[in-house]
């Protein structure tokens, strides 16, 4: 089934949740597509290919960080910290520069208490967040 205006009955008009977060009502589509959610990365081993999709939430090039991206991503459970190399970037500007809700496929690493996925495909999936008002909370 689509998400159309009944669901936006949870949301109210200025972008806050008032009920379920959007990729709540999205999973059983995003597992159709072969995603996690952060909470399930839990049982996920350093080195293990994985795939998540989120809201983007950040994306930011340090002058410093020659030419990668770090892109932050939001689902129901919290936040993910995606590394973007430059290559990739470069193959996939599309999918990284205009999505509102984007699909990773990669490579999970955790040290030390940080977590992370090393980026290796990126997919523009927001046309499932048809009806839904998820507006940038970008802050600059």
């Amino acid at each position: 089934p689509t998400v159309g205006e009944d669901l936006m009955a949870d949301y109210d008009t200025l972008g806050t949740t008032l009920g379920p977060h959007p990729l709540r009502l999205l999973r059983p589509r995003l597992r159709a597509l072969g995603c996690r959610s952060s909470a399930e990365l839990d049982g996920v081993e350093h080195g293990d290919a994985v795939a998540v999709a989120g809201l983007v939430v950040g994306r930011q090039r340090p002058g410093t960080a020659s030419g990668v991206t770090f892109v932050t991503l939001e689902d129901e459970y919290g936040m993910l910290n995606v590394v973007v190399w430059r290559e990739l970037a470069e193959r996939q500007r599309r999918a990284l520069v205009g999505a509102q809700l984007l699909k990773v496929s990669g490579r999970l690493e955790q040290e030390n208490g940080v977590r992370h996925l090393i980026a290796r495909r990126l997919e523009d999936v927001s046309p499932l967040l048809q009806g839904l008002d998820v507006r940038s909370r970008d802050f600059h």
